[in-house]
């Protein structure tokens, strides 16, 4: 997101918390579509995820006059988002927890590669190779790539340190990679 935008949403966020509900639309309006993809890519059904985006949208209409710092605003709506996903994947017993047992060699821990931006024409295979990663490979790889989100940012939604993030963003790129070169006429 660019400067101009982000200022927008500062002040639409600002105009929210004084309770003017035309900024909520607006912000709704910019947000919801990439909070959708990012809840379908970590949820990986529809129907799940569309029930989830109502309890999101809800808590962030409650919670807003909490947040402190407006200009923070799309890692809080993206925290309320792997919160409100996780606690379903514990309120239907499928989610088992993963420990993160990969540690990062010091050559790693330095700075991330230079990532590559993936065409339209591979989109298609891209979003079926994503379908094939672990939950937290695709929330990474979809805060990074589809939202534009910092290293920062997305440790702070997801809650872990910025070497974890650089971590699994690898091993999510790799294993991508690997998929599409299994199959490398799927579409």
């Amino acid at each position: 997101m660019n400067q101009e935008g982000e200022t927008h949403d500062f002040v639409l966020v600002l105009q929210w918390q004084a309770g003017d509900l035309e900024a909520f639309g607006e912000i709704y309006r910019r947000c919801h579509g990439p909070l959708k993809y990012y809840v379908r890519r970590i949820t990986n059904t529809p129907e799940t995820a569309d029930d989830l985006l109502q309890e999101i949208w809800l808590k962030a209409l409650k919670e807003v006059k909490r947040l402190r710092s407006p200009e923070a605003f799309r890692v809080w709506l993206y925290r309320i988002a792997r919160n409100e996903v996780f606690q379903q994947h514990r309120r239907d017993r499928k989610w088992q927890a993963v420990e993160d047992s990969i540690q990062l060699s010091a050559s790693e821990a330095g700075e991330p590669e230079n990532e590559t931006l993936f065409t339209a024409a591979n989109a298609a295979r891209l979003h079926a190779a994503m379908e094939k990663l672990s939950t937290e490979h695709r929330e990474v790889l979809a805060l990074r790539f589809m939202e534009s989100l910092s290293y920062k940012d997305i440790a702070s939604v997801m809650q872990c340190d910025v070497g974890t993030v650089r971590s699994r963003i690898h091993y999510a790129k790799c294993a991508v990679r690997r998929i599409l070169e299994e199959h490398p006429h799927d579409d």
